[in-house]
């Protein structure tokens, strides 16, 4: 059996990582070594900003929900909330915070079976 050299398979490999970090600044894009490195880090960041991205909208839908919940006439978001859960309406924030900014009249009506 005839040896096969991995040369072409490196090469490859390298071409490929340094075809990811095109676009990168100085050496990050240029060199195999600084490129793996910024690619290693922009992964690890990707992963956890996906993460952080859920928490910053649900932080979103309750600051839009606070701001109409006081304008319908409930003490607070929270307060809301808690009604909501007794009187078995089950929608989300999301959902809650989508009629809030975009159907006034579909939020007020939830808001009115609350009380």
């Amino acid at each position: 059996m005839t040896r096969i050299k991995g040369g072409t398979t490196a090469l490859k490999r390298k071409n490929n990582m340094l075809a990811r970090a095109k676009g990168y600044r100085s050496n990050r894009s240029k060199k195999i070594k600084f490129a793996h490195e910024a690619l290693m880090r922009a992964g690890r960041y990707a992963f956890a900003h996906r993460k952080d991205k859920k928490t910053d909208f649900r932080q979103l839908w309750i600051i839009r929900l606070n701001a109409a919940v006081r304008e319908t006439g409930h003490k607070s978001y929270s307060a809301f909330i808690g009604k909501l859960k007794k009187a078995d309406i089950a929608l989300d924030r999301k959902v809650l915070a989508q009629f809030a900014s975009e159907r006034p009249e579909i939020f007020e009506r939830i808001s009115k079976q609350v009380v």
